[in-house]
């Protein structure tokens, strides 16, 4: 149940007489909410004062004539003025006992509502490139979209998820190439994948420092242009010593000189520590150019040559495989994974389209589409006739229109591709794509404890595989941990223990990742997300635990489940109150956080779900309760618990174990 929308409807229905403007009333709905002082109240409406010069009252006076007309009898057991006008609601024990008896009796939904008017969306996360092992960078992409996917599914609403695979283009240029100069045989047969990463990236750093010491030139006569476009711009500032125009010109232009010294330095610095890998130069003296050849082996590719498509074709299945393999120790699924290569024949006619709409233009033998507000075009044909990145998105954007008619499309991609996404949000209105929602769902970078996008020590890119194994190992180290075991008593095969690592090391990747904001940068740091205290998988898996365990103590103790279903969930104490306070804002959390795709807020939700239960269990005795009608009300509270706990794991991805 949405309680915050139920009680915003009964205000609604005495604002609505008082504000004929939908927006205003709109906003001022919105100034009900929960309460931060939970000593005070559940809710609060900070309406009156808002209200004071439209209506031509003082705050208190709109206040109470709002109390008065406001109909909450049902829901709460009382609704008081504070101060000048603070409308404090509190939810009637038995109302709230009534919803989370309701949740209890659906273990499934815990009855939460579906959406009254479902939207379709698509939602586009992940997509790797399949030419190479996932690694670090795919953990947020994945791991959010995920969550949005699972979310809105669960609220009702009619999801595509679309895994838009990169298995076309240049990057495969870049292995087949290598692959026919440089592959070692037996290292490809043994393990394809890996030996296809690792020629991929020998291809891009020789194409990385050959366009390196071709670029030394350019840079050196760069900087003599910045150097003397610096000068002319200090002398000018100096000159007209109040135009503060003139002196941001000269400050700019001197940085920009400054800017260029410092890529001459990196660039020499590069090449200084290249002349002492020798199979570096010898590759770059052997296949110059580089750039070029990889560029021919992709456009071959493009126009069906046999023996491109051929590779091709055989590096795809080892490749989806071992991807494949990562999604399912993430228990990640997609509905579709429609890669570049399935639009490929379509971007002819983008292209067509985009001149017949006299959209797009030539340009220095290129086609492109130029923007308002935007610096640089969209290009979607290069000069040598290979279509972009952009010209795929188009191309696919129309595809999900046709088949999908979706309300919404979410685009679950890194903020560094912002620019892009405005383009192509541009571009497809202009077209027609009026129908559809664009949203580009950015999130920040996974960072290093250095402040630096998260590599090894040797300065690669951290492998995901590798990851999740060490993510595990962790978790055995601390959840399985011999002593802690003896300690607790409990008795765990080494299946168990296995078990156990895998769901929370995985877990603790996953969480860590979805509790920050996603537009937020985050620092990794493995010792902390393996904690079994704080803000952590481990600390919600280990409440959820621990509500099992309670639950099958009262069954050893021969309460029966029959029993266990038939007691109202009664709710007196202040741990109780509160605890099922926080489980009845279940569905109103999951509404909201999809309002803006912020998967965090639901494992801000969680924590202060697993905190308000160990108080409870700390304050209130479940097994050594009063009475047997208390142990079964709060057994029947800790079951709730338990079973909102791990609906909400699971709404992130992540799964439980019923010991630990």
């Amino acid at each position: 149940m949405q309680v915050l929308s139920l009680i915003r409807s009964r205000f609604a229905d005495v604002l609505a007489t008082w504000i004929d403007d939908p927006a205003l009333l709109s906003s001022t709905l919105e100034r009900i909410v929960p309460s931060r002082e939970t000593h005070l109240a559940d809710y609060q409406a900070n309406v009156a004062m808002p209200l004071q010069k439209k209506l031509g009252k003082p705050p208190l006076a709109i206040a109470e004539e709002l109390v008065a007309g406001v109909k909450l009898g049902d829901i709460c057991s009382s609704v008081t003025i504070a101060g000048q006008g603070y409308v404090n609601l509190r939810l009637s024990p038995e109302w709230l006992s009534d919803r989370l008896s309701e949740a209890l009796s659906d273990p499934d939904r815990l009855a939460v509502s579906l959406a009254a008017t479902p939207k379709t969306y698509v939602v586009d996360f992940s997509s790797p490139n399949v030419a190479k092992p996932m690694h670090v960078g795919h953990v947020r992409s994945t791991v959010i979209g995920d969550a949005i996917n699972k979310i809105l599914r669960f609220l009702g609403h009619r999801v595509h998820s679309d895994n838009h695979l990169g298995d076309w283009g240049t990057q495969f240029g870049m292995i087949i190439y290598g692959y026919k100069h440089f592959r070692n045989q037996e290292a490809f047969d043994k393990a394809p994948v890996a030996e296809l990463g690792r020629l991929y990236r020998l291809i891009q750093q020789t194409i990385s420092y050959q366009d390196t010491v071709s670029n030394v030139p350019k840079l050196e006569a760069n900087i003599l242009k910045a150097e003397q476009k610096a000068t002319d711009s200090k002398q000018k500032a100096t000159d007209a010593p109040k135009d503060k125009k003139l002196a941001k010109e000269a400050a700019s232009a001197h940085q920009q000189w400054l800017d260029l010294q410092q890529q001459r330095t990196q660039a020499l610095a590069a090449i200084e520590a290249a002349t002492h890998d020798l199979d570096l130069l010898e590759r770059c003296k052997a296949h110059p150019d580089l750039g070029q050849r990889v560029l021919k082996e992709t456009s071959k590719l493009h126009e069906g040559d046999s023996e491109n498509i051929k590779l091709w074709e055989a590096f795809l299945p080892s490749c989806k495989a071992e991807i494949h393999n990562v999604y399912r120790r993430l228990n990640v699924q997609f509905d579709y994974e429609y890669g570049e290569s399935y639009y490929h024949d379509l971007l002819p006619m983008v292209v067509e389209d985009l001149l017949a709409r006299s959209m797009a233009v030539q340009s220095d033998g290129a086609i492109c589409v130029f923007l308002d507000g935007y610096e640089a075009p969209m290009i979607v044909r290069k000069q040598d006739g290979a279509f972009l990145y952009a010209t795929t998105d188009i191309a696919t954007a129309v595809f999900r229109e046709r088949e999908f008619a979706p309300d919404v499309s979410l685009y679950v991609v890194d903020h560094r591709q912002s620019e892009h996404f405005q383009k192509l949000f541009d571009v497809l209105r202009k077209i027609g794509l009026t129908h559809t929602e664009l949203k580009h769902v950015s999130f920040g970078t996974v960072l290093g404890d250095d402040g630096k996008p998260f590599k090894t020590r040797s300065g690669t890119i951290v492998g995901l595989e590798s990851l999740l194994d060490e993510a595990v190992e962790r978790a055995m180290q601390v959840v399985c941990d011999p002593e802690r075991l003896n300690r607790s008593g409990a008795e765990f095969s080494e299946e168990d223990r296995k078990n156990i690592a895998e769901t929370v090391g995985i877990g603790a990747i996953k969480y860590a990742d979805l509790s920050h904001n996603r537009t937020s940068n985050y620092v990794f740091d493995m010792n902390k997300m393996v904690l079994m205290e704080g803000n952590t998988a481990a600390y919600i898996q280990y409440s959820y635990a621990r509500t099992r365990s309670i639950l099958r103590k009262a069954l050893a103790e021969g309460i029966a489940q029959a029993d266990l279903g038939a007691k109202k969930l009664a709710l007196v104490e202040g741990p109780e109150l509160a605890l099922g306070l926080q489980l009845l804002r279940f569905e109103d959390m999951l509404s909201q956080s999809m309002s803006d795709y912020l998967p965090n807020m639901v494992t801000e939700y969680l924590f202060e779900t697993a905190k308000l239960f160990s108080s409870f269990y700390e304050q209130c005795p479940v097994l050594k309760a009063d009475s047997p009608d208390v142990v079964l009300a709060r057994l029947r509270l800790t079951e709730l618990t338990g079973l909102t706990l791990k609906k909400g794991l699971e709404l992130l991805g992540i799964g439980t174990v019923e010991r630990m």
